[in-house]
């Protein structure tokens, strides 16, 4: 079994950055773009650290996989829909699940200020105890009331965020770029949380330089590296983007030059 620092280092490398691929979003949203996720995880691959999954992907990719960092998705969070209640996130696997599986890590959700917060925390700070006799690392994926609030996303409200999931014990947080923050508003959020940052990338803008901007401001900030998703998988061209985001995050280009990376 791989102590809690060997799964780390599947994610993060001797320069302690991460790409990260979420491919987890088939139990909460619909997913155009992700219909063949074997191949998506083997045409991604040479740019990417790490995956993020649902279990029965990583049943299923379990020999694709076995060269990167593996991380297992233990709850589903769902966006409001219609008339439906706002559960927010509730956990469906823990840390023993990760191990059967060989999981390097595990990700759930940590909503700060949401109407079910007393009961995503407890689930969120289970999940870290069992991790501790696991040996397997956590990252809380953490935003303010909730998925897709970006007015709510200024970065008083992520700050405290990330704060709340470090204090909790996560070994990582993974988090929203503020809406409409700069690199030292990032850079005080980053700087006030002991453990990696990295952040998310949200819906897929359709815009290439707005998304490697992004990531650059973020990795000026401080962040350790990226768990973006939809904006890779949902790209005309998921190996081309995530080559660019990592020449951003690992070899530390310029947005210039990681978008002639797409041409």
């Amino acid at each position: 079994m791989m102590t809690r620092e060997e799964n780390m280092d599947r994610f993060f490398g001797s320069d302690g950055k991460t790409v990260i691929l979420p491919i987890d979003h088939g139990t909460a949203i619909p997913v155009p773009g992700m219909e063949d996720p074997l191949g998506l995880i083997e045409e991604t691959s040479p740019h990417v650290d790490g995956f993020v999954v649902n279990m029965g992907v990583a049943l299923a990719a379990h020999d694709l996989l076995e060269d990167k960092g593996l991380c297992l998705r233990t709850d589903c969070y769902k966006p409001v829909y219609g008339d439906n209640d706002d559960e927010g996130a509730y956990r469906i696997f823990d840390a023993e699940h990760a191990e059967l599986i060989g999981a390097n890590a595990v990700m759930n959700m940590l909503y700060t200020h949401h109407r079910n917060e007393v009961e995503i925390f407890r689930e969120a700070a289970e999940l870290i105890g069992d991790s501790l006799d696991a040996d397997i690392p956590v990252i809380l994926e953490t935003l303010p009331f909730g998925i897709g609030r970006p007015d709510d996303y200024t970065p008083e409200n992520i700050g405290f965020a990330v704060r709340a999931a470090a204090e909790l014990g996560a070994d990582v947080v993974k988090t929203a770029f503020p809406t409409n923050g700069t690199v030292d508003d990032f850079k005080k959020i980053v700087d006030a949380c002991f453990v990696p940052v990295i952040v998310l990338g949200g819906a897929a803008s359709g815009d290439d330089s707005a998304l490697l901007t992004m990531v650059k401001k973020a990795v000026d900030a401080g962040a350790s590296g990226i768990a973006v998703g939809r904006n890779v998988w949902q790209h005309k061209n998921p190996k081309a983007i995530a080559r660019a985001l990592s020449a951003i995050v690992h070899g530390g280009d310029s947005v210039e030059s990681s978008l002639k990376l797409l041409s």
